[in-house]
């Protein structure tokens, strides 16, 4: 949020989607039954640091971390916010004075702030929880407008994947230990998540779409979503038809990581600093194209969503309930979840980030990449579009795993990055006895080390390449970045190529690390 469209929203004047509060020092009772009506009603924006004449008069500096930590400690509290919430407020700095600003989307349930129903008037926060008509109606519409709300009340705990659940939780806490969902039950966090439903108007319970989306049975999603299939292709020999092919029709916690496996085969990864860290961009790229095609489908029409590697671009497309026509621009759009509970669901266990983000996100690191930018396109049908041209993986066909590492990684005449995006300086690195990049593991091992290595161990070891150029030593989770593989995998992997000598270890188990041993060692 920029401090120009701050201003146009003061100038606009409090009314249905925009709300001032004052808020110097402290969060007032009226914020959350301001986030609460406004997700009940149209969604819209919140200013703190602002009277209700719209004058700016600042948030204490000293208090605003204790705001902003307040604020998402309360909106994940079930006691406050039913279903919790997972919004931020962002600084915005007017010559020295600051205003918090959030975007409070609308929910595709019925939010309650302290066990009250609260609905959107002109600029007021109506309290509507004792009108039987008027919270049938807003039942009645959250219910109408989102495909992942239908509640199936002959579906039963059998016909759910619980070991799913499991798996969400200890994501959810991975992400963040003190997550609302720890020491929850099963049930108890499907609830919370919003994925047990009622009807107010037909008094209907039961586990919605949404609930058997993530984690049902397969067959049990076909009959409850028929239309529900990923179709992954690469197009670059083939272009009639395919190269290579993937249809996923699984739960969306598994279908990510096919999805995002699928593409990892088939395009080439960069390794970037940012922020000091040093991340793979092509995952965090197919990270946000898979997750919006995942979470912000409509599900109501049989129309098969396509992901397409071509020899220029991973392009994309799927059903879409759309409020708006033609290339979103992310310097200017507001953000509208088309499927908020598994959007939520997918920032509570990491697999998206807050609303908005994703946007940004994905031109972020598309312009790191290849030096392009990605094309969105909102319609009936939604169209990503990601080019791979500059560095990326122009020509490239086959196996990720197959291709010479020097080709994964920028060279010298790369594009600059931006600030602290810059190319780590060992990534020019050479391996011992001057052999470059483009040697695979098979070139630099003894040979009596080659001679008992499985073709699968070979091959994992070609994939880990990229790291062993830039660092002697790798990590566990350096290994699964690399590989795509699981952990169990990865340590299986590790356990036998140590014990057959083409790998060293130091290091206790939680620090362990790697290194290749070459030849002539």
């Amino acid at each position: 949020m920029t401090p120009e469209k701050i201003k146009k929203l003061l100038a606009e004047g409090e009314g249905l989607t925009v709300e001032f509060k004052e808020c110097v020092n402290e969060l007032s009772n009226s914020v959350f039954e301001t986030v609460c009506s406004f997700s009940n009603r149209y969604g819209g924006h919140m200013i703190l640091g602002v009277d209700d004449n719209g004058v700016i008069i600042g948030v204490n500096p000293k208090a605003i971390k204790d705001i902003k930590r307040n604020f998402i400690n309360m909106l994940s509290n079930p006691q406050k916010i039913s279903p919790p919430l997972l919004l931020e407020l962002e600084e915005v700095d007017f010559g020295g004075q600051t205003v918090l600003y959030v975007y409070v989307p609308i929910s595709s349930q019925v939010e309650l702030c302290s066990n009250k129903i609260y609905d959107r008037s002109g600029d007021a926060d109506i309290d509507i929880t004792r009108s039987t008509n008027l919270a049938a109606d807003l039942y009645g519409r959250k219910s109408s407008a989102y495909t992942e709300r239908e509640i199936f009340p002959f579906v039963t705990e059998n016909e759910l994947r619980f070991d799913l659940v499991e798996r969400a939780q200890k994501m959810a806490l991975g992400e963040n230990r003190d997550h609302p969902w720890k020491g929850m039950s099963s049930m108890e966090l499907m609830k919370s998540a919003g994925l047990y439903d009622e009807d107010w108007r037909t008094g209907k319970k039961g586990f919605n779409l949404a609930c058997i989306l993530l984690f049902g049975k397969d067959d049990v999603i076909r009959s409850c979503a028929p239309g529900f299939e990923t179709d992954a292709l690469v197009r670059r020999e083939n272009i009639d038809r395919y190269d290579d092919r993937l249809i996923v029709g699984t739960n969306l916690i598994e279908a990510y990581d096919m999805l995002t496996e699928f593409i990892a085969k088939h395009t080439l990864d960069r390794f970037f600093l940012v922020d000091n860290q040093r991340v793979s961009v092509r995952s965090w790229i197919a990270r946000e194209l898979v997750s919006n095609i995942l979470a912000h489908r409509e599900y109501s029409k049989g129309f098969p969503a396509k992901i397409i590697i071509e020899s220029d671009r991973i392009y994309t497309e799927n059903w879409n309930r759309s409020n708006r026509h033609g290339r979103i621009d992310p310097n200017d759009f507001t953000p509208e979840p088309k499927n908020p509970i598994i959007a939520q669901f997918f920032v509570n266990i990491g697999r998206a980030d807050k609303l908005g983000s994703g946007v940004r996100n994905l031109y972020k690191y598309t312009k790191i990449y290849s030096g392009g930018e990605p094309e969105l396109i909102e319609g009936d049908v939604f169209k990503a579009i990601v080019p791979l041209i500059g560095i990326g993986a122009i020509g490239f066909t086959g196996d990720i795993n197959e291709i010479e590492v020097a080709e994964s990684l920028p060279d010298s005449n790369a594009t600059k990055l931006p600030d602290n995006e810059m190319l780590p300086d060992k990534a020019t690195k050479t391996l011992p006895d001057n052999e470059m990049l483009q040697n695979k593991a098979t070139e630099l091992l003894p040979n009596t080390v080659v001679g008992i290595l499985t073709p699968t161990e070979i091959k994992f070891l070609n994939s880990l390449m990229t790291f062993f150029s830039i660092e002697e030593w790798i990590t566990n989770t350096e290994a699964r970045e690399a590989s795509g593989k699981s952990e169990s995998s990865v340590k299986r992997y590790m356990r036998n190529l140590i014990n057959k000598g083409a790998l060293e270890s130091r290091g206790k188990t939680k620090n362990r690390q790697y290194r290749l041993i070459l030849n002539g060692d």
